[in-house]
C-alpha cells in the first residue's frame, strides 16, 4: 500500500513525532539500510502512464501539480495498456493514474449499457475494486465521435449529429472496417438519430479523406490534433450514440482524500479544446511532456510562475 503525506502540513513538533513513529515501527531494521532504491518511499505518490503521449502528458500535469502542492512524486509511464497497470494500480504499486471513464467501465463491465458522461461516471465508481476510486472526471474527453470539417459544418448548420438529418444531400461516413458493424455505426445513426449515411470504410487514411471530401463525416476520437489543426468540429452527442470516455483520474482509496483538492482542480480546468491543444503542442510542435504541462499549468493558475 502507498500511503502519501503532504509536505509542508506538519510543524517541527508533528514531523519529529512522526519521524520518532516511523523509526519505533522499524526499530528491527539498519536506519541507515535504504532498501531497495528502485521502490518508492511509503510518502511518495506513485503516478503512471499509458504508452501514449496524450496519456503521458496528463500523467505529467498531475505530478507536477501534486510536486507544486508539497507531495513527493515517482514517475512511472509508458507501462502500457490496461491489462499492464491495472493490477499494479489494484495492488497499491502503483498510486494515481489518468484514465478514461468509458473505456476504463468496458474493462470492469464489458456489457455496460451506460452511454452519456454522468450515467458512465456512477457506474465506473461501482464497478471499481473497493481500493480504487475516481475523483472528479474531466470535461476532456477521447473516446469516439462523429466529426467534419469546419466548412461542412458551418455550410449545413451542424451542431450535433442530430443535425445530420437536415441535410439534403446524401452523407458518407468515413471510419475503420468494423464501424459498420459497431452499435454507433450507420445502424446506430439511424437508430438514434435518425440519420441515413453509406459508408466507407478508410481505415488509417480516414482524417486525410475528410479533409479530402472523400466522405461528409468521420469517425475521429476526440483528443485528435488534427481536430484542431486541420479545423475540423466534432458533432455533440446528446443522445449518448457513443460510450462518453472522460478523463478521469484513478487513484487508490487510501489517499483519495489527500491529494483531491490539487487533482481535482487540474480536472476542472482540463477542457476537450485543451486537451487536443495539448496533444498539438506534442505531436506538432514536438515539445516534451514535462515542458507541455509546465506551460499548461502556469497557464491556468495552478502553479505560479518562476
Amino acid at each position: 500500500m502507498i500511503l502519501t503525506r503532504k509536505k509542508g502540513a506538519l510543524g517541527v513538533v508533528g514531523l519529529t513525532a512522526v519521524a520518532a513513529l516511523a523509526l519505533a515501527g522499524c526499530s528491527s531494521a539498519d536506519p541507515l539500510d535504504s532498501g531497495d532504491s528502485s521502490s518508492a518511499s511509503s510518502d511518495t505518490i506513485v503516478i503512471g502512464s499509458q504508452a501514449y503521449y496524450s496519456n503521458e502528458i496528463i500523467a505529467e500535469i498531475y505530478a507536477q501539480a501534486l510536486e507544486n502542492g508539497g507531495f513527493e512524486v515517482e514517475r512511472q509511464f509508458n507501462i502500457g495498456q490496461r491489462d499492464a497497470y491495472i493490477p499494479s494500480l489494484e495492488s497499491g504499486e502503483i498510486t494515481l493514474f489518468p484514465e478514461y471513464s468509458g473505456n476504463l467501465l468496458q474493462y470492469f463491465e464489458p456489457d455496460t449499457e451506460a452511454r452519456t458522461s454522468d450515467d458512465v461516471y456512477a457506474a465506473l465508481q461501482e464497478a471499481l475494486p473497493d481500493n480504487l476510486t475516481v475523483l472528479d472526471q474531466s470535461s476532456a474527453t477521447d473516446q469516439d465521435s462523429y466529426t467534419v470539417t469546419g466548412a461542412f459544418a458551418e455550410e449545413n448548420n451542424l451542431v450535433s449529429i442530430g443535425d445530420l438529418a437536415d441535410v439534403t444531400e446524401p452523407l458518407t461516413l468515413g471510419g475503420p472496417a468494423e464501424l459498420a458493424e459497431r452499435p454507433y455505426g450507420p445502424t446506430g445513426l439511424q437508430d438514434v438519430y435518425g440519420v441515413s449515411v453509406d459508408f466507407t470504410a478508410t481505415g488509417d487514411t480516414t482524417v486525410d479523406d475528410l479533409i479530402a471530401g472523400t466522405v461528409d463525416m468521420a469517425n475521429v476520437y476526440t483528443a485528435d490534433p488534427r481536430i484542431s489543426t486541420d479545423d475540423l468540429v466534432t458533432l455533440e452527442d446528446p443522445e449518448g450514440l457513443f460510450l462518453a470516455s472522460n478523463v478521469v483520474p484513478v487513484v487508490n482509496a487510501d489517499v483519495a482524500d489527500e491529494i483531491a483538492s490539487v487533482i481535482n482542480a487540474v480536472s476542472a480546468a482540463l477542457t476537450p479544446e485543451g486537451l487536443v491543444q495539448l496533444n498539438v503542442e506534442s505531436t506538432v510542435d514536438e515539445m516534451s511532456s514535462a515542458d507541455i504541462a509546465t506551460q499548461w499549468l502556469t497557464d491556468n493558475g495552478l502553479i505560479a510562475t518562476s
